[in-house]
């Protein structure tokens, strides 16, 4: 870099238009910032403050990613302060060539939301290149004959730069016979001529030294010099002349090589050698393009043209004689423009992921176009392929923004392949395309959906706690936790804290459990709202409803409410008149059945009957008829025994007890129905009479050891006392009582009598008369005593048989009990 470049050391940046103003509602700005800096700024060098010029507060870049899109990294932003950075040489001459407004044109791209800014960084040129001369040393051989005005192209000079920078004049030594003349080309150049002052005298100087400056017009200028020798030769009165000053020509860049492009035509009115013309390049080295014939003039092409490159070339061509003089013309081919690039699609920004709730344009990707071709050739228009819901929106010169254009739905579509076209205006018009993939992202926007409107189950009673009873099942098209699901029951018939003691499902699979056994007669039916809800945030859910039917089995057995026993636990009856005929109607059996349908369908079956063809049982009506007429052998009081059967597999059943009284009116009926002992238990009964014959025998054996003993003593001492027992005292059927008793307290006597009439008793029977005095109340009669123990003999073996007869029935009452 010159001297000029380091005026802008300092970084020096002027910004010729900044909009500050930003659209609410427009996401990108309606014009582009623009900034204007020297070329050749060291790297890191700051352009200007974009996130500030675009609105973005500092706290918003991590956010917002602030970043540059472009296809070669020349700028770069700052993360932390937003600044943008030079991030690599910026070369004016080798980026835009002799442009004269170099602009480096770029999308600045933020995220969240995303949006596009364009942004122009114009290049200004420094003066850091210092014109040369394609060569250092010329030589002119020049006529002494040749006549003052007579003019001499000399060699140029070339700049890189442009502008006030680049190449505005030449300067000559000082020197009495030549001056020079700036002469400027058709594209802007200039270039020297060497004029002739005054007439030349080879004799008096051979040569002349002359150096040729260059110059631009930078502050300070740059210049180079070259050294040009002009040799002054014996006389040759006319040098050759060319038919024209300037050949203009315009080629087209599909020319093949080794076509003639022009013939040049130079004349001379000497003779002989002095007459004999060849044409060359003053430049030779420099012109690769095309040849010259040296003969004839003509010039052909070397290599191909390509317009896209090279738009213009400009040479200098000369005509020598055999003398030396030099005639020059200059060449100007202008190469036309073909339809011979295709146009090209660069992308330059381009999501990884479009969620599918992204709103109608949204900026999604941004690409540019470029075509090399000029005019109509170059201009180019794009187009998408196919139905897509997108389009594409032009934002500056051949860039172009894709944008949404229609509702995006994963589900249906998770993924598009668009393909973009870009053709431009030629004749024939040619295009490209290029094809992008965009994935769709995932919104949680669908709830899950139940396989069944609802659902129904049949669960039969009695079943094991913890069985699976149903499942449930739902779908959510949505992936990842959208589309998770899981389980629960929300709302049921039954009460709340009940619920969970009768069923739960699984939060997972959806699958419902009993928690406990069901019983059809408590619980024949409850309806629960199940919820599926997925992970999404926030969270969406649908609900179905469970009806759960429990099914009856046969658990109960049927249970007869007629005939039913009194409130003392009696048996009830039924009176049946005497004249009844057969199928007269008697009762009906009742009965019924906790369990249901086929199980609660009861028969009516006769088990026992006291007289059986007697009556009959209808098996569904439960009616008791009379089957015949009453005869004469029949007994009054009938006893049935019914059975009723529910019709379950396998059946249960119970019975009952009809008691049936023929007999005209309940007054008729009581003397049959008092002479039915009431039921009680046989082995109490039995046990009571035992005990009962125990106490009497222990009291007749008292009585009878009580005798023995007094008869012992009436032997042993005097028999008047004995004479009590005489026969005629006591007597059951007319005994006499004396009124003249001894010394005893009993004015009356009772005859002990023990009988067995079905029951155990004592009957004590009064005497007629009273005793008289003195009159043993055990004497009397035999016919009438108990103990007929006058006769000692006699008594004592009676007494002895009685003994022994109560102690063997003692015996075996006690081995009874």
């Amino acid at each position: 870099m010159g001297s000029g470049a380091g005026e802008w050391g300092w970084a020096e940046r002027r910004r010729v238009l900044f909009p500050f103003l930003l659209s609410l509602f427009c996401p990108a700005l309606s014009e582009q910032i623009r900034y204007r800096i020297p070329e050749e700024m060291s790297k890191g060098s700051v352009v200007g403050n974009l996130a500030k010029d675009l609105g973005l507060s500092v706290h918003e870049l991590p956010t917002r990613k602030l970043r540059v899109s472009s296809e070669k990294p020349y700028f770069a932003v700052s993360s932390e302060s937003g600044e943008l950075l030079v991030s690599s040489r910026l070369d004016r001459e080798q980026i835009c060539g002799k442009k004269p407004v170099c602009a480096l044109e770029f999308e600045a791209v933020a995220e969240n939301p995303l949006n596009f800014y364009h942004v122009n960084v114009e290049i200004e040129d420094v003066n850091d290149h210092t014109p040369k001369f394609t060569q250092t040393a010329f030589e002119l051989q020049i006529s002494e004959s040749t006549k003052p005005g007579a003019r001499f192209i000399l060699g140029s000079a070339h700049d890189a730069d442009i502008g006030t920078n680049s190449l505005q004049n030449y300067q000559l030594s000082p020197n009495d016979h030549f001056s020079l003349l700036n002469k400027e080309k058709l594209d802007g150049g200039k270039h020297p001529e060497l004029v002739l002052k005054m007439p030349l005298d080879r004799e008096e100087q051979k040569s002349y030294h002359l150096i040729l400056t260059a110059l631009d017009g930078g502050d300070p200028p740059l210049s180079s010099t070259a050294q040009i020798q002009v040799l002054v030769t014996d006389a040759n009165d006319n040098p050759p002349v060319f038919s024209q000053d300037i050949y203009r020509v315009g080629l087209r860049e599909n020319v093949s090589p080794g076509t003639t492009v022009l013939r040049v035509m130079a004349t001379d009115q000497d003779e002989g050698v002095n007459a004999e013309i060849t044409f060359s390049f003053s430049e030779a080295d420099q012109i690769t393009q095309f040849d010259v014939d040296s003969s004839t003039g003509a010039i052909t092409i070397l290599n191909t043209l390509d317009f896209e490159e090279v738009k213009e070339y400009s040479m200098v061509l000369e005509a020598r004689d055999g003398g030396g003089m030099i005639a020059q013309c200059t060449v100007e081919i202008e190469v036309l423009d073909e339809n011979d690039n295709v146009p090209e699609v660069v992308i330059q920004s381009l999501p990884d992921l479009i969620m599918e709730d992204t709103e109608l344009g949204t900026y999604i990707a941004l690409f540019k176009v470029r075509d090399k071709d000029s005019g109509d050739n170059g201009e180019v228009t794009c187009k998408l392929e196919g139905d897509v819901p997108f389009k594409i929106l032009a934002s500056s010169k051949n860039t172009y923004k894709l944008v949404t254009d229609g509702v995006l739905d994963r589900e249906q579509t998770p993924e598009y392949n668009v393909t973009i076209t870009a053709t431009d205006k030629g004749k024939p018009p040619l295009s490209s395309s290029v094809s992008v993939t965009l994935n769709i992202g995932d919104v949680n926007d669908n709830a899950p959906v139940f396989h069944q409107a609802s659902y129904a189950v049949h669960v039969a009673e009695n079943n094991p706690p913890g069985a699976s009873i149903a499942h449930v099942s739902a779908s959510d098209p949505d992936l990842g936790p959208n589309g998770l699901l899981s389980y629960a029951i929300v709302a049921s018939d039954l009460e709340p804290r009940a619920l969970s003691s009768y069923v739960s499902v699984s939060a997972q699979s959806g699958v419902v459990f009993a928690q406990r056994a069901f019983d059809h007669e408590q619980l024949r039916a409850f309806e629960l709202t199940l919820q599926a809800r997925d992970q999404g945030s926030p969270a969406l859910s649908a609900n179905v409803s469970l009806r759960v039917l429990v099914d009856d089995r046969n658990d109960n057995a049927p249970r007869v409410l007629y005939p039913a026993l009194g409130p003392d636990g009696s048996a009830l009856f039924d009176t049946v008149p005497r004249a009844a005929q057969p199928g007269y109607l008697v009762t009906k059996v009742v009965a019924v059945d906790a369990d249901s349908g086929h199980n609660a369908w009861l028969s009516y079956h006769v088990l026992q009957a006291s007289e059986p063809g007697l009556f009959s049982l209808g098996l569904r009506t439960r009616e008791v008829r009379t089957a015949r007429a009453l005869g004469d052998r029949d007994a009054a009081r009938q006893r049935l025994l019914v059975a009723v059967r529910d019709g379950g597999q396998p059946s249960l059943s119970a019975t009952a007890t009809l008691h049936l009284v023929f007999a005209d009116s309940l007054q008729e009926a009581l003397p049959d129905l008092s002479d039915r002992s009431a039921p009680s238990d046989p082995q109490a009964e039995l046990q009571f009479y035992l005990v009962l014959a125990l106490a009497l025998i222990s009291v007749l054996f008292l009585l009878a050891v009580i005798l023995a003993i007094a008869l012992r003593l009436r032997c042993s001492s005097s028999p008047t006392t004995w004479d009590c027992f005489q026969p005629g005292l006591c007597s059951k059927s007319g005994p006499e009582v004396l009124p003249n008793y001894s010394d005893g307290t009993l004015p009356y006597s009772y005859n002990l009598c023990v009988a067995q009439t079905g029951k155990t008793e004592f009957n004590f029977l009064k005497c007629n008369e009273q005793l008289n005095a003195g009159q043993d109340i055990l004497c009397g009669d035999s016919s009438g005593a108990l103990f007929p123990l006058c006769n000692p003999n006699e008594s004592t073996s009676q007494l002895v048989s009685f003994l022994k007869a109560h102690l063997a029935i003692f015996t075996g009452l006690i081995g009874h009990i």
